[in-house]
């Protein structure tokens, strides 16, 4: 199945301005446990012959200490207004079933939860993103500010499996605990970027 999604993709953990696992899975994060959350939100896209333009979804993990060593905890999160095709194309993308970038990282999850269907809600200005989900989410990152306020700080040329080469730098805060994953963070690793995920099969 060949398809293609672009939008918005942002990210809060546990860890210290910068989390070194965003940077490599071989560096070691600041705490035994990294707990943090990835947010999608769908701006253009298609899956065969499914649109995806407007889907929302949250990815929620927990990882060790030292990535790279895989078991980690991890459940998708589709926003319940994602038609029944649509929810199909996100879960199978999101899990990694699709191919694409997150067939990579779908490698190191040693237990995934039950994909859930819940109304997935985001907001967003020049330099704050949030995500809610009601009663299980609360969220948000904040650029950083460098030298010039008026810009934002950049990664530039960083290599990562979903983000675009180019991000944003940012602090978050985040409540969330599904009864297994629970992450409470403030002002800590965060980023955003505008993603673009392509796979072409013949």
């Amino acid at each position: 199945m060949s398809w293609w999604a672009k939008g918005l993709l942002f990210e809060n953990c546990n860890c210290q301005l910068v989390c070194p696992g965003h940077l490599h899975f071989d560096q070691l994060c600041t705490h035994e446990r990294c707990l943090g959350y990835w947010a999608v939100r769908v701006d253009g896209g298609q899956f065969g012959q499914v649109p995806l333009a407007g889907i929302k979804a949250v990815i929620a993990f927990e990882a060790p200490q030292h990535m790279i060593s895989g078991n980690w905890t991890e459940v998708v999160i589709v926003d319940e207004a994602a038609s029944p095709e649509q929810r199909d194309a996100t879960e199978r993308i999101l899990t990694g079933r699709a191919g694409g970038p997150w067939e990579v990282l779908a490698k190191f999850v040693g237990r995934r939860l039950e994909t859930r269907y819940l109304p997935v809600e985001y907001s967003e200005d020049e330099a704050t993103k949030t995500a809610r989900i009601p009663g299980l989410m609360e969220a948000a990152v904040t650029r950083i500010r460098g030298r010039d306020r008026a810009k934002p700080v950049l990664f530039e040329n960083i290599f990562n499996q979903i983000h675009a080469p180019r991000q944003v730098l940012a602090t978050g805060t985040t409540e969330y605990d599904d009864g297994v994953i629970r992450i409470s963070t403030s002002k800590t690793h965060g980023l955003y970027s505008n993603f673009e995920w392509r796979v072409e099969n013949a």
